[in-house]
């Protein structure tokens, strides 16, 4: 039975799913305007433990993640650069998604960009504004929070009758101060635009969530998540705007995590005290520490990010992998009935953790736990190729979740490794330094060490 904090209702509630066997959810995805952060990357793996855990547990999942590449930052930082809106965005956008790649994230159904969604948008906002719930000011639509009763129920923050009419125009704005929002602007200068029934204009932020998620997952679904900062204003309004258009209850589960903290408070753009994913591989760690200090806290807990809390996250990494590497490498002997008996508590207690509200810091301590037993169960006895397999299939199973162990050396082909050094000279040709020092770091981690030479690179395995 799996528990999620819902913050709906702010309690722990037994989770069921509206179709048998199907979860519906979407997951709040990057503003493509820069570099996305490690503070939105504990998030982004929090989502992915979801999805995983539900998969593991059988569940099919349909994941829709949107891509904003239309709203204040993104047309600001386009006009700054010299490029047009949509070239800017791409760029940020494939570095995105090779940030995924490096962390393991499993890549979502659905990555639906709000610009190829400006149709549907429109849709929610003419049925809002036939029922009433908007008004227009100098050509914009806004939407009238003192006509939904509910506002305020996911953030238990409630509307000051004093400010009826005030209104926010731009997408930019974390306070606790509850206005009006913005459904479609109005042209202004030489702003992106569309023409449509509501006139010349754009989208605000807000409306986009609701038509993508709605789109690829009807009117109601499942779970919604996203930061803790996503709560108010942005979660609200699109409950909000949401029900009003529908008539209906819109997410039945809301999940959001914590934030990545720093000696300066949370790590955000706007501070400026950001560091990415590449700069935390320049920097020497592994791609699996950086997922493993990201998991390693339960997601509503805040996680304060440290270069020793890397190492840290580096160590226990590379214990799990080398306890495997060990198991692999058991020369196997007579029977160990114990083993089976260790494997089931590990298994029980790893579902148990992550039944009760995706509790990662717990499933990782069963994890060494059950490594520890093994290791000394083995210090002074010995297992059969049966006991090895079995081990070994655990780890894998965890592994589905967690994430964490890297490629077994041996499943590194020969072909793999003459790819990754094709594209590393590719890197090098194109002055793309960072890039080809990542990937001879990888290899290296992964037991290849690299030879640059006059007449090519050359590669061997170390032992």
């Amino acid at each position: 039975m799996i528990k999620f904090y819902n913050t709906l209702h702010n309690k722990k509630e037994e989770f069921y799913e509206r179709e048998k066997g199907l979860v519906k959810m979407y997951t709040c995805g990057p503003t493509v305007y820069n570099f996305a952060h490690i503070g939105n990357f504990r998030t982004y793996v929090f989502e992915d433990l979801l999805r995983r855990y539900l998969k593991y547990k059988g569940y099919k999942v349909i994941q829709v993640m949107n891509i904003t590449d239309v709203e204040d930052k993104t047309i600001r930082e386009a006009k700054k650069a010299g490029l047009s809106l949509e070239a800017y965005t791409k760029k940020y956008e494939k570095f995105f998604f090779e940030d995924l790649d490096i962390l393991g994230i499993e890549r979502a159904e659905y990555y639906p960009r709000a610009t190829e969604h400006i149709d549907q948008m429109v849709v929610i906002i003419k049925k809002l504004r036939e029922q009433g719930f908007t008004y227009e000011s100098e050509g914009s639509i806004y939407f009238d929070i003192s006509k939904f009763e509910k506002y305020g129920k996911l953030s238990n923050i409630e509307i000051n009758e004093t400010k009826s009419g005030l209104r926010y125009d731009t997408d930019e704005y974390e306070k606790e101060d509850v206005r009006d929002f913005v459904l479609w602007k109005a042209k202004k200068g030489d702003e992106p635009s569309w023409n449509t029934e509501l006139g010349v204009g754009r989208p605000g932020w807000h409306i986009e969530c609701s038509a993508m998620s709605m789109h690829y997952l009807g009117e109601s679904f499942d779970i919604h998540t996203g930061g803790v900062d996503n709560m108010f204003p942005h979660h609200e309004n699109e409950i909000a705007q949401s029900e009003c258009c529908t008539g209906k209850k819109f997410v039945n589960f809301w999940l959001h995590s914590a934030h990545l903290t720093l000696k300066e408070g949370k790590m955000s753009k706007s501070i400026g005290n950001i560091l990415n994913v590449r700069q935390i591989l320049e920097k020497g760690f592994s791609k699996e520490a950086l997922r493993y200090f990201l998991l390693s806290a339960h997601y509503k807990s805040p996680l304060a990010y440290s270069e020793e809390a890397l190492e840290a996250a580096e160590k226990a990494v590379t214990h799990v992998n080398y306890f495997r590497d060990f198991i692999d490498d058991f020369k196997v002997g007579s029977e160990n009935k114990k083993i089976a008996a260790h494997i089931q508590e590990g298994k029980k207690g790893f579902e148990d953790n992550f039944d009760d509200d995706l509790n990662s810091a717990g499933a990782l301590g069963v994890l060494f736990i059950f490594i520890r037993n093994i290791n000394k169960e083995l210090s002074n006895s010995s297992m059969n190729a049966q006991n090895k397999t079995e081990i070994l299939n655990f780890l894998q199973s965890v592994n589905r979740v967690l994430g964490v162990l890297r490629e077994n050396k041996k499943d590194l082909l020969d072909k793999d490794i003459e790819e990754l050094i094709h594209k590393r000279e590719e890197a090098r040709k194109n002055k793309d330094f960072s890039l080809s020092d990542t990937i001879r770091n990888d290899l290296l981690s992964k037991g290849i060490e690299l030879e640059d030479r006059k007449d090519g690179t050359r590669w061997i395995r170390k032992k």
